[in-house]
C-alpha cells in the first residue's frame, strides 16, 4: 500500500510518499531519480551514504546493468566524509560509495567527488571543495536524516546559511553510526568535513530516504515543526523542490 501526501509547510509543499518495505521505497525512490537521468545525458547528482540510500544504488545498480544506461558522462558530488582516516579505510565514506555503488557502474573516477578527509590542511579541502561544488548546480540531492534532525554532518545548531566546513560529531551521530564501527563508539570519528545546509540548499531537487522509528520524531521536526536550526532538516521547508519516501516506521508520527 501507498500513501502520497503533500505537507504544505513554509515556503514548501513537500511531496510525501510512505511505502511498507524498504524495497518500495527504494524502488519509489529510484523511479524520483530515474525522473533526472531520463531528462539529460549528464546530470549533477549529489549523493549520500548510511544506510537509508543504499537500495536505491542497488536499484541504480540493476537499471544500469539490465537497460545498459550509462554514467560516463554524469558527475557526482558526495555530502561529507570523516576526518582522519583514510580513503581507503573500510568506514570511509569515498571506500562506502565505491562498494555500494560506483564499482558497479561506469561513471569515470575523474567525476566522481568525494570530500578529502585525510589531509594536512582540512580548512583548505573545506574551501575546494566547496568551489569545485560551484562549478555546477547539482540536478537532484540525495539525503538521508539523522535521529536528531541533522542531514550530511550538519549537526543541530549549524548554520543555515553554511557551506562545506568542518563539523564536530555529537554524541548522538556518533552512537548512532558506532554499527558501523563493530559497535564501538570510540571508533568513531570526532569530526567531519561536510557540504553546509546553503551548499544543499542549492540543489534543484531533494530526494531525502528515512526508514525506522528511530526516525520519526526528526521526519516530523522537519515536516511540521518550526524552521530552526534545532532541527538542521527543517531547512528544507524553504526549498521548493523536496520528495520525502519514508516506511510506514519513520512516518509513524506525520501519519
Amino acid at each position: 500500500m501507498t500513501n502520497n501526501n503533500s505537507i504544505e509547510k513554509g515556503r514548501n509543499m513537500f511531496k510525501v510518499i510512505i511505502k511498507d518495505t524498504n524495497e518500495e521505497v527504494s524502488r519509489a525512490a529510484f523511479n524520483v531519480m530515474k525522473e533526472v537521468l531520463d531528462s539529460k545525458p549528464n546530470p549533477v547528482l549529489g549523493l549520500a551514504t548510511g544506510s537509508s540510500p543504499v537500495g536505491l544504488y542497488k536499484e541504480m545498480i540493476k537499471d544500469h546493468e539490465e537497460t545498459g544506461r550509462s554514467y560516463k558522462d554524469i558527475i557526482t558530488f558526495n555530502l561529507d566524509e570523516y576526518v582522519g582516516i583514510p580513503r581507503d579505510h573500510e568506514q570511509s565514506y569515498y571506500t562506502f560509495m565505491h562498494e555500494n555503488l560506483f564499482n558497479y557502474i561506469d561513471c569515470p573516477e575523474e567525476n566522481i567527488h568525494v570530500p578529502e578527509g585525510n589531509t594536512d590542511d582540512h580548512e583548505k579541502a573545506c574551501v575546494d571543495y566547496e568551489n569545485a561544488l560551484k562549478q555546477h548546480v547539482v540536478d537532484i540531492q540525495v539525503l538521508g536524516i539523522g535521529s536528531d534532525g541533522h542531514i550530511a554532518f550538519n549537526e543541530p545548531g549549524c548554520p543555515f546559511d553554511s557551506e562545506t566546513h568542518l563539523m564536530d560529531l555529537t554524541e548522538q551521530t556518533r552512537k548512532d553510526n558506532a554499527r558501523f564501527f563493530d559497535g564501538d563508539i570510540n571508533q568513531v570519528p570526532t569530526l567531519s568535513i561536510t557540504q553546509g545546509l546553503g551548499s544543499i540548499m542549492r540543489a534543484k531537487k531533494i530526494l531525502l530516504i528515512a526508514t525506522g522509528a528511530n526516525k520519526a520524531d526528526a521526519v516530523w521536526g522537519m515536516l511540521k515543526g518550526e524552521k530552526t536550526t534545532d532541527c538542521p532538516a527543517s531547512i528544507l521547508q524553504d526549498h521548493a523542490d523536496v520528495t520525502v519516501i519514508l516506511d510506514r516506521a519513520a512516518a509513524s508520527r506525520i501519519a
